[in-house]
């Protein structure tokens, strides 16, 4: 039986994925590199020591990884400052029909804490949660279960009385190889084979999400 809802925030929650495709390319751009739409893509929710690595195998040695990470944040920062945050699809709705159900909440995202709240506060999303984990934080980002499996810690639940909601491939890797049951809300593109494996189901979106946990 699940007590707690573990969600992953971007393009789970606030509806930025689509921006970090954006300005992903355009960081790499700066810097004197063509990066793919594909290439984008595979970086959601790829944190370190993953993310590094494989732009290095992308561009060569030689590419400043942190340079081009910090132009996009800010980039993207900019960006946001000037059409607002927006939430995913029924996200507020869903959250307070899961805290009426009587579920825990808590975050468990790529991007660090302080942003985290900040950004759920500017959604009016924050007073939903009980606690916000991220993977900056831990020794390995998302695919490794690190991020899920501090959750779990923290929050002092077994992993398997836990749900994870995620929108990204790695993002469900994450959470299965922690041992979190994980449902997906797709949000750049459908779900995979590989993650069709291994997810408890393929929800359309948020709002569906109370009716899955009424059914289980």
């Amino acid at each position: 039986m699940y007590t707690t809802i573990l969600f992953d925030l971007d393009g789970t929650l606030i509806d930025t994925e689509k921006y970090f495709k954006v300005f992903w390319r355009k960081a790499v751009a700066e810097l004197g590199y063509e990066m793919s739409e594909e290439q984008a893509l595979t970086l959601r929710s790829l944190g370190r020591p993953f993310a590094p690595k494989l732009m290095k195998e992308w561009f060569g040695e030689e590419f400043d990884y942190v340079k081009a990470r910090n132009l996009r944040r800010n980039m993207m920062q900019e960006h946001l400052q000037r059409v607002g945050l927006e939430r995913k699809k029924g996200a507020g709705e869903a959250l307070a029909k899961l805290k009426e159900m009587g579920f825990r909440l808590a975050v468990a995202t790529a991007t660090p804490t302080d942003r985290a709240r900040e950004q759920l506060k500017e959604a009016g999303l924050l007073q939903y949660f009980e606690d916000i984990v991220s993977a900056a934080d831990v020794e390995n980002g998302k695919p490794a279960p690190d991020v899920y499996i501090r959750a779990c810690e923290i929050l002092g639940e077994k992993p398997e009385n836990c749900l994870a909601v995620e929108d990204s491939p790695n993002g469900v890797l994450s959470a299965y190889r922690a041992g979190v049951p994980v449902v997906m809300i797709p949000d750049q593109t459908p779900c995979d084979a590989k993650s069709a494996a291994i997810i408890k189901a393929d929800l359309e979106s948020l709002l569906a999400l109370p009716h899955f946990l009424a059914e289980e």
